[in-house]
């Protein structure tokens, strides 16, 4: 799974605070993500946070729907 930094990616499940969407911050073996609702930072080993992943929006490009 090829993600970069300032991808962002949405989840399976919500984070606490009710957003899906994680903002990333550091790719390696470990990945470093910021939540886009509250700005909570988290370090996640790679394979749990590919395997959770359902879409990955390349370099923060969010789209409008009308």
């Amino acid at each position: 799974m090829n993600v970069n930094l300032g991808d962002i990616l949405v989840m399976k499940k919500a984070h606490p605070c009710g957003e899906k969407r994680w903002l990333v911050l550091r790719t390696g073996a470990d990945f470093r993500l910021r939540c886009m609702g509250c700005g909570h930072e988290i370090m996640t080993p790679r394979f749990k946070a590919e395997k959770n992943i359902r879409q990955i929006i390349p370099n923060g490009q969010l789209t409008v729907d009308s």
